[in-house]
């Protein structure tokens, strides 16, 4: 699948500049494809294993990446010290979605911007319910390593006090695997 990720990578972090944060940056597959004009990526993630993978990721990335250990509801930064924030497939993971919203917003310069790629809940009735029942039931952030497949990702942007500026819906793979449809785009603080 990762040949069908590598050109939306490159979309979502296409332009940017200045220091980065990245939130959930597991093992680095966003990394390469950083522009050069990027300065520094603050690169937050919690778990040690995929830490470690992405420490080799970024010893080979052409932009200074710096690891951190954290949560996205946490993140271990000052107020308004980044250009821009890239969340890319980790909002459905993270334990509060709202709060992680709400810590992008307290980092991020008054002109940053937010990237983000993520899966979403799906726009029709009976996936959308099979979506909220696995999620209610644990049965998907079990087995999918704290996935939630239901979440308005978007929404909860827009509730965090974001500003949509662009918002592609796009289908990976079989139209029917839980974690379809996915969503990009870029957002400012409202």
């Amino acid at each position: 699948m990762e040949h069908e990720l590598a050109p939306l990578r490159r979309e979502l972090l296409a332009g940017l500049h200045g220091r980065i944060v990245e939130v959930g940056a597991g093992n680095g597959l966003n990394f390469g494809h950083y522009p050069a004009e990027v300065g520094e990526v603050v690169a937050i993630e919690p778990e040690p294993y995929l830490r470690a993978r992405a420490r080799s990721a970024a010893e080979a990335a052409a932009v200074p990446v710096t690891l951190r250990d954290g949560l996205a509801e946490q993140l271990p930064a000052e107020p308004a010290s980044f250009d821009a924030a890239v969340a890319s497939l980790v909002l459905c993971s993270v334990g509060d979605p709202g709060r992680a919203v709400a810590e992008l917003r307290r980092v991020l310069a008054p002109d940053g911007e937010l990237r983000f790629f993520e899966h979403v809940r799906a726009d029709g009735a009976r996936k959308a319910a099979a979506q909220r029942l696995l999620d209610r039931t644990g049965v998907w952030p079990t087995v999918g390593g704290g996935c939630h497949c239901a979440r308005d990702t978007v929404e909860t942007l827009e509730a965090g006090g974001f500003r949509i500026d662009r918002l592609r819906r796009l289908e990976l793979g079989p139209s029917w695997v839980l974690t379809n449809p996915f969503v990009i785009g870029t957002a400012r603080l409202a």
